[in-house]
């Protein structure tokens, strides 16, 4: 296992121009990233909802290279999308999920058979093309260049430390810099879209 922040650490120096959904490990990006106008942080939406979300932004930017880093929480509440993702074969999106095992949003409640779940296998067998895991963040840095140059979808499940949060939700650090209207707003001036 290896901390969320150390991973995205080492994808923002091959990040190049694509969009980034953050998801789950926004709370690290926004201190990371260096284009934030291309980063779309969502904070906390409905469980599941940043696959969907970031997969609809990949169909309607096909130019675009879009890398989402998703949960294993967030993907059991809709494994659906995989199925639909694989489908479709968006050749610019790179779905990352970050698996620590648990819920570590609503204070750490384990993860149903967290230990026992090859996510890898089963974004393959929903048809991914290329999917890969990860427990070893030295092995993911030597990998992560090549991955980023093959075409999607692509999937990546990421072994990470758990970091729980136990506070209240209004006591909580504050890491969204900029509301989702906002951050949209960006994206579309970033892309010139009108």
């Amino acid at each position: 296992m290896f901390k969320t922040a150390d991973a995205l650490k080492i994808f923002q120096q091959y990040r190049a121009d694509a969009i980034v959904v953050p998801g789950r490990g926004g709370r690290h990006w926004v201190d990371i990233s260096t284009n934030d106008r291309l980063d779309v942080p969502l904070g906390d939406p409905a469980m599941g909802g940043h696959a969907a979300f970031a997969f609809g932004l990949a169909m309607a930017l096909p130019h675009r290279k879009v890398v989402l880093f998703d949960s294993e929480g967030d993907l059991q509440m809709s494994l659906a999308i995989l199925m639909t993702i694989a489908e479709q074969k968006p050749a610019n999106f790179y779905h990352f999920m970050l698996d620590n095992e648990c819920y570590a949003t609503t204070g750490g409640q384990p993860v149903p058979n967290a230990k026992n779940v090859s996510y890898d296998l089963i974004a393959k067998g929903a048809g991914y093309p290329a999917a890969f895991a990860f427990e070893d963040l030295d092995a993911f840095s030597k990998a992560l260049p090549d991955i980023l140059e093959q075409p999607g979808p692509v999937f990546v499940a990421m072994k990470v430390v758990p970091e729980v949060e136990n506070e209240a939700i209004g006591k909580r650090r504050k890491w969204m810099k900029r509301t989702r209207q906002q951050a949209i707003s960006d994206l579309r001036q970033a892309l010139r879209i009108g």
